[in-house]
């Protein structure tokens, strides 16, 4: 139980905050509340492939690991607009945001104020051609998900989250919720 004290004091608070103009409000939310950084991430996989499959994986500077593609999202930009965006920015794929599905778990909130909303899509990569710009991506290749490249570590956790990869044994497999 709250004291009685404490619950007035912080009714008046509450009566002092809601009487403030809008803006004022919103500008010390924005103060108290935890920020985010938010990128968006696809998981690109060949629909051609065989056995375990083949996943799109981008060598970005510095260059001594791979990465997904994925980047930060614009101001009011929705995460799957973003995602798509990125997803052709950095390999040349152009996929609506239609054809995007959202990935489980789809927001994967880290540590240090990042937040990654993953999805993911299938595409033939037999007829897909990949264009890097040789600045922001150094190289994109298809890599059996049996025999991954060496892995940022970023992206070694991120896959292990999705039961793929080096991590996917220290990881613990999302669940969809209610399971």
């Amino acid at each position: 139980m709250i004291p009685r004290a404490r619950a007035t004091g912080r009714a008046l608070g509450y009566q002092v905050f809601y009487r403030l103009p809008v803006p004022l409000r919103r500008r010390l939310v924005r103060l108290a509340v935890p920020k985010y950084i938010v990128g968006a991430v696809t998981l690109v996989r060949d629909a051609e492939a065989d056995g375990p499959g083949r996943l799109l994986l981008l060598r970005q500077p510095p260059g001594y690991s791979w990465t997904l593609p994925a980047g930060l999202l614009q101001r009011g930009e929705a995460p799957v607009v973003g995602a798509a965006r990125e997803l052709f920015e950095e390999s040349g794929i152009r996929v609506t945001p239609g054809q995007l599905r959202p990935a489980v778990p789809n927001a994967v909130v880290h540590a240090k104020g990042w937040v990654d909303v993953v999805f993911e899509v299938e595409v033939p990569a037999s007829t897909t051609e990949l264009v890097v710009d040789g600045a922001e991506v150094f190289e994109a290749a298809w890599h059996p998900l049996d025999d991954l490249p060496r892995l940022s570590r970023a992206t070694a956790g991120l896959l292990g989250r999705y039961g793929i990869g080096p991590e996917a044994e220290r990881v613990p497999p999302a669940t969809p919720s209610g399971a």
